[in-house]
This record gives structure tokens, C-alpha cells and sequence, in this order.
């Protein structure tokens, strides 16, 4: 499996409840495709530097994901079909060399 990292951006219009919920749903996700979490930084609501569909601002969530790479298409395939998810960026992270 390859270490991944995945930093999304869920619609402001949303209470923290429900983004908590879309934050679940990509756990559920990763989980349905084999992957694991390792860790997720929830950073609440933030400005945006610009309009993103329409909007100014968003609740910003950072997972860090361990995925096989022949799963990546369908878990980005998933990400674009929630629409509650305006903005993902979706990063392999380094290898670190000891």
C-alpha cells in the first residue's frame, strides 16, 4: 500500500455535524476500497483565497490515507461524486529516507 494524503474542502453551508458526516463517508470509502486512515486533522472553517463554486470559505479537513494505487481512480471517482466536496487535493506522499 502507498501513503497518500487528501485535503478536502466541504461546502460552508454546512453545520459541523454534517461536515463531520462527509468526513465520515470518505473514511467509510477508503475502508470499502481496502484502505486505511492514519490520521485525520479536522481545521474547521476557513477563507478561501478565492471562489471555489461559488463560495468564500470551507470546512477544510487533512486525511492521511494508505491505499493500493490501482484503487486511487475510484477513490478520486467517489470524491468527485459527493457534492458536498467543492475543492480535494490529493497528494502520494515521499518516501522518507532514513
Amino acid at each position: 500500500m502507498k501513503k497518500y494524503e487528501l485535503l478536502a474542502t466541504i461546502k460552508p453551508n454546512l453545520d459541523n455535524d454534517e461536515a463531520d458526516k462527509v468526513i465520515a463517508k470518505i473514511e467509510e470509502t477508503v475502508s470499502a476500497l481496502g484502505g486505511s486512515i492514519s490520521d485525520t486533522d479536522k481545521m474547521g472553517r476557513k477563507k478561501l483565497a478565492y471562489d471555489v463554486k461559488g463560495f468564500r470559505d470551507g470546512f477544510m479537513a487533512v486525511l492521511k490515507i494508505n491505499l493500493e494505487p490501482e484503487k486511487v481512480s475510484e477513490f478520486k471517482r467517489q470524491l468527485k461524486l459527493n457534492e458536498n466536496i467543492i475543492r480535494t487535493m490529493f497528494m502520494e506522499q515521499a518516501a522518507v529516507k532514513a
